[in-house]
C-alpha cells in the first residue's frame, strides 16, 4: 500500500531524511518513532504530499505520488499533532467544508459525514462550536476530517496527545478498529500506546531507518539471545548446581529477590533457543520449586533508547 524507496530530503547542507526505505501493507498498523529532529515529521509530510523529496520515490497503492498528487492525496488521511480546526465552525460545518475540499460530491456529503461522525463518536456534539469542545472531542473531529474521503491509508501524528486515560483508551480502540481495513502509520511519543496498538515499528534516527520489525524481535536482537527470568525457592548454590548442567545455558545472572526465602536468576541461552522444558526438568529433578518463570523482554522504551542512543553515540 505504501512503498518508500531511498527517500532523501535536504535543507541546504542538512539531510533531514537520509535514504529511508520501507514498505507497509494494507491492514498494517505501524508505529513510526524517532527522537525530536530525527526526520519523522519530514517523512510524514512527504508521504502526505505536503513536502517534496529531494531524491527517492513514494508510491501509494502502486502510484508514484508525483505522478498524480491530487488523486493520491484522496487516498491518504492525515491527522497532525494539532489538527487545524476552524474553532468558530460547528462540527458539521467543518466536516462539510473538509468534504468539499476533498472533492466529495454535494449529494454524497451528508451521508458520508453522518457515517464518519458515528464511527469516531462525535454525533452528539455535531451542532456545537469546535472551540467549545473538550480536547478529546477535538481530537476526534481531527480524525473525522482525516477520514472524510474514506482514505485507504491514515497517517496519525500524536493522536492521543493531551488526552486523559479514558480518552486514550477510546482513541486506541478506534485506531485498532480502523486498522482492520486500512493502512495506518501511527507516530507517538507515548510508547506504551504504540506497543498496545502496533505489531510493527519503524524507528528513524538522524534521518535513517535504524529499525523495522516487531518490538519482540527487536528486543531479542538487542538482548542477543533468549533470556528467562526465574524466581526459585532455593539457594544460589542449589540453583547453580541444577542449571549449570544444562548445555544450552550460556550464562546465569543472579539478582536480588523480591520475595524472602527465594532467589532470582536470569538464564541466558543462544538466540531462538527455547530452554523452558530443560529448565523445568532440571529444577524438578533437583526438587527446586518454580515460583515464577517468564521470558525477559525489553520494553519498547528500552528498545527505542538503545537504538537511538547507540546511533547518537556513533556520530
Amino acid at each position: 500500500m505504501i512503498e518508500v524507496n531511498n527517500l532523501v530530503r535536504r535543507y541546504g547542507k542538512h539531510i533531514a531524511v537520509d535514504h529511508a526505505s520501507f514498505k507497509i501493507e494494507k491492514g498494517e498498523i505501524v508505529g513510526f518513532l524517532g527522537p525530536n529532529g530525527a526526520g519523522k515529521s519530514t517523512t510524514m509530510n512527504i508521504l502526505t504530499g505536503y513536502l517534496s523529496a529531494t531524491e527517492g520515490t513514494v508510491r501509494i497503492d502502486g502510484q508514484d505520488i508525483l505522478e498524480n498528487p491530487t488523486g493520491i492525496k484522496r487516498k491518504i488521511g492525515y491527522m497532525p499533532e494539532n489538527p487545524p480546526l476552524y474553532q468558530d465552525m460547528t462540527v458539521t460545518e467543518f466536516l462539510s467544508f473538509a468534504a468539499e475540499i476533498k472533492g466529495i460530491p454535494a449529494a454524497d456529503r451528508k451521508a458520508k459525514m453522518n457515517s464518519i461522525m458515528e464511527t469516531v463518536g462525535v454525533g452528539e456534539v455535531q451542532k456545537r462550536l469546535i472551540k467549545n469542545l473538550s480536547k478529546g472531542y477535538k481530537q476526534r473531529v481531527g480524525l473525522a476530517q482525516a477520514m472524510i474521503a474514506d482514505p485507504q491509508a491514515l497517517i496519525l501524528d500524536e493522536p492521543t496527545a493531551g488526552l486523559d486515560p479514558k480518552q486514550i483508551l477510546e482513541i486506541r480502540d478506534l485506531i485498532i478498529e480502523l486498522g482492520k481495513d486500512r493502512t495506518i502509520i501511527l507516530s507517538s511519543h507515548i510508547l506504551p500506546e504504540v506497543s498496545a496498538v502496533c505489531k510493527r515499528v519503524l524507528i528513524i534516527n538522524e534521518g535513517k531507518i535504524v529499525a523495522d520489525d516487531s518490538p519482540e524481535n527487536l528486543g531479542k536482537r538487542i538482548l542477543g539471545g533468549t533470556h528467562i527470568h526465574l524466581r526459585l525457592g532455593a539457594t544460589n548454590a542449589a540453583v547453580t548446581g541444577a542449571l549449570g548442567k544444562i548445555p544450552t545455558i550460556k550464562k546465569l545472572e543472579f539478582q536480588e529477590s523480591q520475595e524472602s526465602g527465594s532467589v532470582e536468576v536470569i538464564a541466558e541461552a543462544a538466540k531462538d533457543t527455547d530452554i523452558r522444558n530443560d529448565l523445568f526438568r532440571a529444577l524438578a529433578s533437583a526438587n527446586i520449586p518454580i515460583l515464577m518463570m517468564r521470558s525477559l523482554d525489553l520494553s519498547l522504551e528500552d528498545i527505542f533508547l538503545n537504538l537511538t542512543t547507540t546511533e547518537e553515540g556513533g556520530k
